[in-house]
């Protein structure tokens, strides 16, 4: 390995999000799933995780997610249930995303997305589940005003990744990692043997 490459791991990996994931429900477009794992990686997620219980995780091909599921460890559940209470125990706020007309929704851009933070995205077609709604901390919106009322899901994905990149770029967060040296000396070895 070439000293460039290596440098390059090490540069990752010390601007790696402890606290900020995605979780996936049920997203079957395997497209769909690529661009999200490729916009995460992108920004610094080294985690996501995965509710698939009214379909089957979709196979990902390297050449449309550029090798990003390479780098971000997927946690699979079969249940919200589960899968919140593992964010929880990590103390991290739940965040889900569907089209509401509740006034006490959120906007993208009012949430603080340098604490530790899960976003939800949901189904292609039905969005977030209802237990996935009546379970998460916040439901928000991502501000429209054209007369399309939706994103394509790794679009809306991208858009709420890029401003919690951007809210965190502004705290300084990925200049000083969250990991302990251990936990980052741990994942550039892990990095440099895949």
């Amino acid at each position: 390995m070439t000293q460039k490459r290596f440098n390059k791991f090490r540069y990752v990996v010390g601007k790696r999000q402890k606290y900020l994931t995605l979780v996936l429900e049920n997203i079957h477009d395997p497209h769909n799933v690529s661009a999200i794992f490729r916009s995460a990686e992108a920004a610094g997620i080294d985690k996501i995780y995965l509710i698939y219980n009214t379909c089957k995780f979709p196979r990902i091909g390297k050449t449309s997610s550029a090798s990003a599921k390479k780098w971000i460890t997927a946690e699979k559940f079969e249940n919200v249930k589960d899968c919140f209470e593992e964010l929880r125990k990590n103390k991290f706020r739940i965040y889900s995303t569907h089209m509401s007309n509740k006034s006490k929704d959120k906007s993208l851009y009012d949430l603080d997305l340098t604490k530790k933070a899960a976003i939800v995205i949901g189904n292609e077609h039905s969005g977030v589940s209802d237990e996935v709604k009546s379970l998460s901390d916040k439901n928000f919106l991502i501000p429209m005003f054209g007369m399309i009322q939706s994103l394509n899901v790794s679009v809306a994905a991208a858009v709420c990744v890029y401003e919690a990149l951007r809210q965190r770029s502004l705290k300084g967060m990925y200049e000083k990692s969250k990991y302990t040296k251990k936990e980052l000396n741990d994942k550039l070895n892990d990095y440099l043997n895949r």
